[in-house]
Formats: C-alpha cells, sequence, structure tokens
C-alpha cells in the first residue's frame, strides 16, 4: 500500500509539517477564490496527508503534534475572551442575555434530543448537543463589515456571536463529563454530574483570570511589542499546561484569561489581542490541517443520519431561540425577525471542541465505544462545518439587507 512507502522520523515530520503549511495555504486561497471559508482548503489538505490517504499524519506520529492542538484551542480561547469586553455589550442590555441563552439552548436541546432518538446512546447525543450550540464569529464579521452594515440587528449580532462561544464552552464541560461517565460505567451519579463541572469551570475561571491579573500587573507599563508577544505567548503555553495538569478546560481557562486582559478598567491592554492575532495564521492552518488528517473519508457517508439531524435540528434551535429570545426581551422587530439568519456559521470552537473530544475519549481510555466517538465527531463537524460556512454568509446579507441596515 502507498501508506507503507511513507517514510517516518522527526525530520521527515518537520519536512512534512512544512510542506502542510505551503499546500493549506495555497488550498485555502483557492477555496477563497471559489467563495468557499479558507478553512475548507486546509481540511481538504488534511484530508490527503492523514489517514483516508498518504497516511503521513497518523496514529504513532500525532501524539507529538498533539502541542498543536492544544496551542491553537488555546488560541481560540483566549481571543474569544478578547471579544468579550463588557463596556461594549453593557448598552445592548438585556436583549443579548436572552438572545444568547436561548439560542444556545435551543440547538443543544433539539440536536441532543435528535441524535439520541436516532443512536439511543446518551453519550454520542450530549457531545453533538454541546457542539451544536457553538457559532463562529468570522465569518458572520466580514460579512457585517463588507456591506458596513449599522443597526440594532447589527449590534446584537456581534454580541451574541462574540459570547455563545463561551456558552457553547461551559455546556461542553458538562457533556464531555457526563459522556466519560457514561463510557466508563454507564451510571451516573447525580451530585458528581453537577458538582464536578461545575468545579472545573469555576476552577478552568478563576485559574485563567489569576494569571490574567498577574500578567497585567506584569506588562502595566510595557509597550514594546516583540517583548510582548513573547510575553503572551508564555502567559497562553502557562495557561494551558496547567489546564491539562489539572484536568480543567484549556479553551476556558485561556478564555477567562481574555477576560481579565480586556475587561479589568485599570490596566486594561487591547492590545495585547492584536498582536497575538498577527502570529497565530500558521499555527492555526497546521491545526485543520491535522483535522482533515484525522477524518475517515470512507466513514463519512455512514455517519449521513446523524449529519443531517444535527444539521436540521441546529438550524432550528437557532432559530426559534433567536426569536424567542428576542420576545421576552422586547428586542427591536428586525432582531426578533432576523437574528437566527445570522447565527449558521460554525467553524473554530465547533471544530476546536471535536479535536478535544478525540483527544479526551481516544487512545483506548474509554474503549472502542470511546474512539469512535472522537472519530465520529470530527468527521460529522468538519462535514457540517463546510455546510454551514456556505450557508451562514449568504443568510446574513439577506438578513441585514431585509433589515434595512447594509449600507454598500
Amino acid at each position: 500500500m502507498l501508506k507503507d512507502l511513507i517514510p517516518s522520523g522527526p525530520h521527515f515530520i518537520v519536512i512534512m509539517l512544512g510542506l502542510a503549511l505551503l499546500a493549506g495555504w495555497g488550498a485555502g486561497l483557492l477555496c477563497r477564490r471559489a467563495k468557499v471559508p479558507m478553512v475548507v482548503g486546509y481540511i481538504m489538505v488534511g484530508i490527503v496527508m492523514g489517514k483516508s490517504l498518504l497516511g503521513i499524519f497518523n496514529q504513532d506520529n500525532f501524539p507529538g503534534l498533539v502541542y498543536f492542538t492544544y496551542l491553537a484551542l488555546a488560541c481560540i480561547g483566549f481571543d474569544i475572551g478578547g471579544e468579550l469586553a463588557f463596556r461594549k455589550l453593557r448598552h445592548l442590555g438585556k436583549a443579548i442575555l436572552w438572545i444568547s441563552v436561548l439560542e444556545t439552548a435551543g440547538a443543544t436541546v433539539l440536536v441532543t434530543l435528535a441524535v439520541y432518538l436516532y443512536t439511543r446512546k446518551l453519550y454520542v447525543a450530549l457531545i453533538f448537543g454541546a457542539l451544536a450550540s457553538a457559532t463562529a464569529p468570522a465569518a458572520t464579521v466580514d460579512v457585517l463589515r463588507e456591506y458596513q452594515a449599522s443597526g440594532p440587528l447589527t449590534s446584537t449580532v456581534l454580541a451574541v456571536v462574540g459570547i455563545d462561544d463561551g456558552f457553547a464552552i461551559i455546556i461542553y464541560a458538562f457533556a464531555i463529563f457526563l459522556a466519560k461517565t457514561l463510557l466508563r460505567s454507564g451510571e451516573v451519579q447525580v451530585l458528581e454530574a453537577v458538582f464536578r463541572p461545575v468545579g472545573e469551570i469555576f476552577g478552568a475561571l478563576a485559574m485563567g483570570a489569576a494569571i490574567g491579573v498577574v500578567f497585567l500587573f506584569l506588562i502595566r507599563k510595557y509597550t514594546a511589542r516583540r517583548g510582548l508577544l513573547v510575553l503572551t505567548w508564555g502567559a497562553v503555553a502557562v495557561v494551558t499546561g496547567l489546564a491539562n495538569q489539572l484536568h480543567f478546560s484549556l479553551i476556558l481557562a485561556n478564555m477567562a484569561m481574555g477576560l481579565a486582559i480586556v475587561n479589568l478598567t485599570r490596566w486594561r491592554r487591547e492590545d495585547v489581542f492584536e498582536i497575538m492575532r498577527g502570529t497565530t495564521q500558521p499555527l492555526f492552518v497546521i491545526f485543520f490541517v491535522l483535522v482533515g488528517s484525522q477524518l475517515d473519508a470512507g466513514k463519512l457517508l455512514s455517519l449521513g443520519w446523524i449529519g443531517l439531524l444535527y444539521v436540521v435540528f441546529r438550524s432550528v434551535g437557532k432559530q426559534a431561540g433567536a426569536s424567542l429570545g428576542g420576545r421576552f426581551s422586547d428586542a427591536p422587530p428586525t432582531v426578533r425577525k432576523y437574528l437566527g439568519l445570522c447565527l449558521f456559521s460554525q467553524a473554530g470552537v465547533a471544530i476546536g471542541l471535536s479535536i478535544q473530544t478525540m483527544l479526551e475519549l481516544g487512545g483506548g481510555k474509554f474503549g472502542e465505544a470511546g474512539s469512535e466517538l472522537g472519530v465520529m465527531t470530527i468527521s460529522v463537524i468538519a462535514a457540517t462545518t463546510l455546510f454551514f460556512q456556505l450557508l451562514g454568509p449568504p443568510c446574513t446579507r439577506y438578513a441585514i439587507i431585509k433589515a434595512g441596515e447594509a449600507h454598500n
């Protein structure tokens, strides 16, 4: 077989990582010209280089590459925290909270029920329900900027897509704990199922926030961009390592650090996020290539029903939850009517959490069922991400035009 002819060794892997960067970026640019999100190109390169075809990135060397995924997930969490500046969200009032809670809850509950009724496996349903709650802000924000949109719908969309990923990470913390419990013994102790995830969530938030405060104190008068870049990467790496050591969510811990940095009135340093964003693109290309490398293309067709249920009930849950939230909070009519159309996009956080599922459930720690769920999660989320990334931007464009908020 072709896979057996592929050489191995650390030097070869370094060369392949370089080729993955070059090929991934090239494929991303081709996708961009075709009006398809660049992330699709990165994943396609990973499929070619991974277990489905060439087998360059495989189960033998993936454990040594897992640190790329840890750092990418950490950067996703850190960037989400940086988007949650309370002073920018406060003026939108209760509408944001109602809409965010109900649209995440709507997608989570409906997908969980649908997948459970189809599979009769609660641990599978819990994971997909949690992943359904996340929304990708990048594609939505790009459309709003392209059309120079402004108005109540635009303001609410920007706030909701910024904070619902935070809700998604918290929901996922409960879901992954319950899934592990069911895979391990099949029995759920109610008190442990409630208090242990709560402890892990608050532990991650407290640790990340504390390190963020210390970090802000250390850089309070420091402005050199190169030095800030080194220090910020150092802080992210420390939080990530401690989170893994303490079995906290590394995404949630880094989000808490970002929250502290962007919201502490006295030392607020938003320049840190701008500096970091300028350096993370190569890491994300490698991250998504590795995501693609773990897909089993031969099994995608067998996952069709789960993927279809996920797409349908996630869409219905987002739409219905956003509409109900708008009604309960007495939001403007355009928000109630069109906001749900702006919440379809799915990318970084959902894919990141699917990778985290594979890392936590794979390796035989939770038996064959856990390993299969990890691979299934990545496969379904990657496939549905392509669909939602194609559907999301046109729906957002339609919504802001119908709301009268497009100015270009």
